[in-house]
C-alpha cells in the first residue's frame, strides 16, 4: 500500500478521520510498502490530496509518532522509523531509536559470532585463529608473574592510550614511536574511534570491494558515502579516478591476506597508492591484522613502512593471531590523532583491561609471541591444504572456484552455475553448517554467487565433516537450479 493508494483507499467512515488516517499509514508501514527511511509527504499537501484539513493530517502524524512509527524532524519533514512493535508492547521503544542507530541494521558481525560458539553448528564463519594452538602455559605463566610482582598495577585504573609496557613492546617490534600507539580493546573498537573522530555525515570513504563488513557497518553508522574500489584488480587509475570524482575524507585497505578475498597486493601498488594518497592529501587506513599469518613467504612491506609523509593510520590486532577472546588491538598514528581518539575512547572504554595487557607485552619480550607466530602460521597452511582437498573431493566439480591464498584466515569462493551463497546459506545453517556469504563484504547490492569460508578456526578432526555438508547443500542446489 503505496502513499497513491492510501489516498484510493481513504474515505469517509464513522471513525474520526485522523484515526483511520493512521490506521492507512500503519498498514503501509507494517507491510513494507512504506519501509523504514521513507520521507511521507508534508502535512499540507497530504492534506490537499485527500481534502481534508491540515489539522487531521497533523493529529494522524502525532498519533504514529507517539506509537514510535513517524519522526518529524524540523525543516526536513516526517519519515517512517519503524515497524509497529507487536500486540500488547506496553511502549513503543524502537521509535525512540536515534536516527545515527538507524543507519545500520546489519547484523552479520554478530550472527557470525553467535554461530562459533554454537556447539550445534560446525562454523566455517567467524574469522578465528587456530585457538587450539593458544599458547596456554606462557601465558598463565605471564599472568602468574604480573600477579606475583605487581598484581595492584593489573587491577586499577589504567592510562586510555594504554599500558607503557604493551605500547612500548609494540613500538619496539614494529617500529613505531611508542607515544604512537593507541591500545584498543579490538581492532573493530579501533574502526569504530576512527569512524568517529575522522568522519562527518555525507563525507566519501574510499575501501576495497569487496571489503571487512565491520569497516563497512563502522563508516556506514557514521553517516559516510561508501565508495568501492576493486581490491582484486587493483587498478591504481581506478583508485585516482575516485579520489578525484569523490574527493573522500580517507582510503581504507587491508592490503596483505585481504579480508575476505586472500588478495595481498603487489609492492608496485602499494608504491602507487602511497603515491595518490599524498598527492591528493588523503590518509590511509591500512588494516594489518593478518600481515603477520603468511604461510611461507613473507608479504611485501606495509604501506606504513613505504609511508614518508605520516599519511598512513596502521591497525592491528592480537585477536587474529592469538585469540579473539583476548579483545586486544592497537593503532599506530600521528600523535594527534592517537591523543584526539584516546579521548574519545575514555568516553566509553576509559582503559583497555591491564592483565592483558601486561601479560601479551610479557609475551612478546619473551619470546613466546614469536614461537606462536611460528606454530599458527604452519597450522594454519595445514588448514588451508586440508579445506581445498576437502572442497575438491565432496563439493561437486566446477562448482566452486577458489585461489589458495599465501596467508591469513580464508578461502574466498565463487558459485558457478547460477547458484546464490544466499541460498545455499540458508539449506548449509539447516544442515549445521555455517560460513559468510559474499554480499555480506559489499557497500552495494553484489557478491550473490561468492561465499567466504574460514579453514583457521576448525578442527582438522571436523573440517571433511564440515566440508563434506556443505558439498552437499551445493550439489542439492545445483540440482535445484539445473531442473528449473
Amino acid at each position: 500500500m503505496s502513499m497513491m493508494s492510501i489516498e484510493q483507499r481513504f474515505v469517509r467512515t464513522e471513525r474520526p478521520l485522523y484515526s483511520h488516517l493512521a490506521s492507512l499509514l500503519e498498514t503501509a508501514i507494517a507491510s513494507g510498502d512504506l519501509p523504514s527511511g521513507s520521507r511521507l509527504p508534508p502535512e499540507r499537501t497530504l492534506a490537499g490530496q485527500l481534502k481534508i484539513s491540515r489539522t487531521t493530517v497533523v493529529s494522524a502524524y502525532r498519533e504514529l509518532e507517539a506509537r514510535g512509527l513517524l519522526r518529524g524532524y524540523v525543516g526536513r519533514g516526517t519519515f517512517v522509523c519503524a515497524a509497529p512493535e507487536p500486540e500488547g508492547t506496553p511502549f513503543a521503544w524502537r521509535g525512540k531509536i536515534a536516527a545515527a542507530a538507524l543507519r545500520t541494521s546489519d547484523s552479520t558481525l554478530r550472527d557470525i559470532i553467535r554461530h562459533s560458539s554454537d556447539a550445534r553448528l560446525l562454523s566455517l564463519a567467524a574469522g578465528e585463529p587456530a585457538i587450539d594452538r593458544f599458547p596456554n602455559e606462557a601465558f598463565q605463566d605471564a599472568i602468574a608473574h604480573v600477579l606475583r610482582t605487581d598484581p595492584s598495577s593489573a587491577w586499577r585504573h589504567g592510562p586510555t592510550e594504554g599500558q607503557p609496557a604493551l605500547r612500548d613492546a609494540i613500538a619496539d617490534r614494529y617500529d613505531v614511536p611508542s607515544e604512537s600507539v593507541l591500545i584498543l580493546s579490538g581492532a573493530q573498537q579501533g574502526l569504530d574511534l576512527l569512524a568517529r573522530c575522522l568522519i562527518d555525515p555525507g563525507d566519501a570513504v574510499i575501501l576495497d570491494r569487496p571489503g571487512y563488513l565491520g569497516a563497512i557497518q563502522s563508516f556506514r553508522a557514521a553517516g559516510a558515502k561508501l565508495i568501492g574500489w576493486d581490491i582484486a584488480r587493483a587498478d591504481t587509475d581506478e583508485l585516482e579516478d575516485l579520489l578525484v570524482r569523490y574527493r573522500p575524507k580517507l582510503i581504507y585497505t587491508n592490503p596483505t591476506f585481504h579480508n575476505p578475498t586472500g588478495t595481498t597486493l603487489a609492492v608496485r601498488v602499494r608504491r602507487e597508492i602511497i603515491s595518490l594518497a599524498q598527492r591528493y592529501r588523503v590518509p590511509i587506513v591500512e588494516d594489518a591484522t593478518y600481515r603477520d599469518l603468511f604461510f611461507t613467504e613473507t608479504p611485501p612491506p606495509s604501506l606504513r613502512e613505504l609511508d614518508d609523509a605520516n599519511i598512513v593510520i596502521y591497525l592491528n590486532s592480537f585477536s587474529k593471531v592469538m585469540a579473539p577472546g583476548l579483545r586486544l588491538g592497537w593503532i599506530a598514528a600521528a600523535p594527534s590523532i592517537v591523543d584526539q581518539m584516546a579521548i574519545i575512547k575514555q568516553r566509553l572504554d576509559p582503559h583497555t583491561p591491564n592483565l592483558v595487557q601486561f601479560a601479551i607485552a610479557r609475551l612478546m619480550r619473551e619470546g613466546a609471541f614469536d614461537a606462536h607466530l611460528k606454530t599458527i602460521r604452519a597450522e594454519h597452511a595445514q588448514r588451508c591444504t586440508q579445506m581445498i582437498g576437502a572442497i575438491q573431493r565432496y563439493v561437486p566439480a566446477g562448482a566452486m572456484r577458489f585461489a589458495r591464498p599465501g596467508g591469513g584466515l580464508y578461502l574466498w569462493c565463487r558459485l558457478t552455475t547460477g547458484l546464490s551463497a544466499s541460498a545455499l546459506y540458508d539449506r548449509a545453517l539447516a544442515a549445521g553448517v555455517a560460513f559468510v556469504p559474499g554480499s555480506a563484504f559489499y557497500p552495494d547490492p553484489a557478491g550473490d554467487s561468492e561465499l567466504r569460508l574460514c579453514f583457521s578456526g576448525i578442527l582438522p578432526s571436523a573440517m571433511d565433516a564440515s566440508v563434506r555438508k556443505l558439498g552437499s547443500c551445493v550439489a542439492g542446489l545445483r540440482d535445484i537450479v539445473l531442473s528449473a
